[in-house]
């Protein structure tokens, strides 16, 4: 019997990861969907008996997801698949009815022994699930889901290293130049007064520089999770720097150098700016950047006025060598 199945993410390159590492002798149909409103109407319509969700989407994330099912007791297994790989995520996921957790990116080993645990792989005779749709997948939609497994990395280390819950948002993607950098930051407020690190990294053909935008608002309970004391001086505050940009690039980097199948080097981190606004500490920094692909997190963590935005900046030169090894995701 042919089993309803749906991939809800809102990643082209994740949906077609997805299908492609299902057991090829598996009776499924597959079902789309690129947020958790559509993935519902799926379910409701009969054709998610099994689903197979990510957390971070718009207009509904599979946490909302998960209790709507529970709330209206929907006819859906559900198997959250996703880069936010904290064990608070992973006890909250359960906590709302899921099966199970599945980290990114997926494996068919994964995939195969945990349909077997549960006892919902039935195999046939056939190679149903190369039949499924085509899913196209562009460079920005490729590069938006590798940010958000190296996200997820760089937010569990932080989690643990605090012990707190770091909420992830949608990572950001954008070609642009560095008189737009100001506008492409949506999630930090114009009046707001940021300090500002950057770190060079290099790897065979890519180059570029993060760069980390703390919050003034921050420092404060940052100090006190880190132990630190007189939040208010100035080298408590560059510790905090410091110390956060350390865990986040690092982390955030290993991330996309593991997904890439290459080695970055780190430059010494320099702080650029302290006090300012976004529009000072990029104008007064732009000739470092020209056009750039950049990848942009706002993290925040839960129940303190913590929130930071990391930005990683590839020079233009590095776009033919990230298209390179994107391709072999792709193909």
């Amino acid at each position: 019997m042919t089993i309803p199945i749906l991939i809800c993410d809102d990643s082209a390159l994740a949906r077609k990861q997805m299908a492609r590492t299902l057991p090829k002798d598996w009776d499924v149909e597959i079902s789309y969907a690129t947020n958790g409103a559509e993935g519902l109407d799926v379910i409701r319509a009969g054709k998610g008996e099994i689903v197979f969700l990510d957390l971070n989407m718009p207009v509904m994330d599979g946490y909302e997801v998960l209790q709507a099912v529970q709330q209206q007791d929907l006819p859906a297994l559900i198997i959250v698949v996703s880069g936010d790989i904290q064990i608070k995520a992973h006890e909250r996921v359960k906590a709302l009815g899921a099966l199970d957790f599945i980290q990114k990116p997926v494996s068919a080993d994964a995939i195969s022994n945990i349909l077997q645990e549960y006892g919902i792989l039935t195999l046939t005779q056939g190679n149903k699930a190369d039949e499924t749709p085509m899913v196209k997948v562009d460079m920005r939609d490729a590069c938006q889901e590798i940010a958000n497994v190296a996200m997820g990395r760089a937010a569990d280390l932080l989690a643990k290293l605090l012990d707190v819950f770091v909420l992830l948002p949608i990572p950001n993607v954008n070609v642009l130049e560095v008189s737009e950098l100001t506008m492409a930051l949506k999630a930090t407020e114009q009046s707001a007064k940021v300090s500002g690190l950057c770190q060079g990294f290099i790897g065979a053909g890519i180059a570029g520089e993060a760069l980390l935008l703390f919050h003034d608002s921050s420092f404060e309970d940052m100090a006190k999770l880190m132990g630190l004391e007189n939040p208010d001086d100035i080298n408590t505050e560059i510790e905090v720097m410091m110390d956060t940009g350390n865990v986040l690039i690092g982390a955030f980097l290993n991330g996309i150098s593991e997904q890439l199948d290459m080695k970055f080097s780190q430059a010494h981190p320099v702080v650029l700016g302290r006090h300012c606004s976004v529009n000072e500490l990029i104008h007064d920094n732009s000739e470092k950047w020209q056009r750039t692909l950049a990848m942009e997190i706002n993290y925040r963590i839960e129940d303190y006025n913590i929130q930071c935005d990391l930005l990683l900046l590839f020079t233009e030169d590095s776009i033919p060598t990230l298209n390179y090894k994107l391709g072999y995701l792709l193909d």
